[in-house]
């Protein structure tokens, strides 16, 4: 069974049996016989340290009457050993100081010494040690040879060792640890600072490579001109010599013509008042007809095309020793 249902059962029990044990003592102190003559009066034990104090000067100072009725209030209201100052063990060492054979205050305190050990223990677990050394104290100064003292007083120091080490290791730890913060920071900044340089480093390399490229460019630009300059100038002069070191043709026969009508005015570039003009390319043959023509250009195109090429294919010339190629211009006018 743990602690905590043992002390959940204390408190429902200990206040009625304490209560009872109160009341059957009650009147005692006040009623006791005198001593015998001769017989000191046992005094007050000196207050103990400040560390080892189980019940408070307030408490001390209280007559039995006091005491009594603050001990009754206590179990009932299950302040059997807190808060401190105020519980029913103090109240009752401080009886049993000023009434020390009464064996009714005796029994209600180790009726009340169990509960206080688990109070003890639990301030322990929960690494409240000066909740538990008032504790283990009060627990003392009701049986000093109660076997848990030796227990938990080593758990109260071995606690509070414990407890310092964890304070010194997690110190430790937060000095570590903002240590190696300020490492990671350091770190941090270092790699920024790195990024930042190889960044700028790598835009001027870009700007570099740019502008090479813009030059390589440029310059390709010039060797590939100077190219063509230097091919259109050998072209050129091959074509001149060629033209030069060609036989000359010989002149085209003269050209008589016998007959050669106008062309036929389109209707609707009559009624529109459209005017122009057809190049034809005609070939002539030896008998002087046309035997081929084709319109070289057109003004405006496609308007006067037939019947220019209607026209001078009904052309005539006188006959020629050979076949000659010439070119006419047909012109078109509405006034005309």
């Amino acid at each position: 069974m743990s602690y905590v249902t043992i002390q959940g059962k204390a408190r429902l029990l200990a206040p009625v049996v304490l209560l009872a044990a109160l009341a059957a003592c009650s009147g005692k102190d006040e009623t006791a016989a005198p001593a015998p003559a001769g017989t000191a009066t046992p005094a007050a034990a000196p207050a103990p340290a400040a560390a080892d104090q189980a019940a408070s000067n307030k408490v001390q100072a209280m007559d039995t009457t006091q005491l009594r009725d603050s001990a009754s209030t206590a179990l009932r209201e299950n302040r059997m050993y807190a808060p401190a100052g105020d519980n029913a063990m103090e109240y009752y060492l401080a009886l049993r100081d000023k009434l020390p054979e009464d064996a009714s205050i005796k029994n209600a305190l180790t009726d009340l010494q169990p509960y206080t050990l688990i109070a003890a223990e639990q301030a322990l677990g929960r690494e409240d040690f000066t909740e538990a050394q008032r504790l283990i104290a009060m627990v003392e100064k009701v049986d000093p040879t109660a076997p848990a003292l030796p227990r938990l007083k080593q758990g109260v120091t071995g606690g509070i060792q414990v407890a310092e080490r964890r304070t010194v290791d997690e110190a430790d730890k937060a000095k570590k640890d903002a240590e190696n913060r300020a490492k990671q920071q350091v770190e941090q900044q270092r790699l920024a600072q790195q990024q930042a340089s190889e960044a700028t480093a790598a835009q001027q390399l870009a700007a570099r490579q740019e502008a090479t490229r813009k030059e390589s460019e440029r310059l390709e630009a010039e060797r590939q001109a100077a190219a063509r300059r230097e091919s259109e100038q050998r072209s050129a002069a091959q074509a001149a010599a060629q033209q030069a070191a060609a036989p000359k043709p010989a002149a085209a026969p003269s050209l008589r013509a016998v007959s050669t009508p106008a062309p036929r005015y389109p209707a609707d570039a009559l009624r529109s008042g459209t005017s122009g003009e057809v190049l034809v390319e005609l070939t002539i043959g030896t008998d002087g007809s046309v035997t081929d023509a084709r319109v070289l250009r057109a003004t405006p195109a496609r308007v006067f095309d037939r019947e220019a090429l209607s026209a001078v294919r009904r052309w005539k010339f006188e006959p020629i020793a050979s076949s000659v190629t010439t070119r006419r211009t047909l012109a078109f006018a509405p006034n005309k």
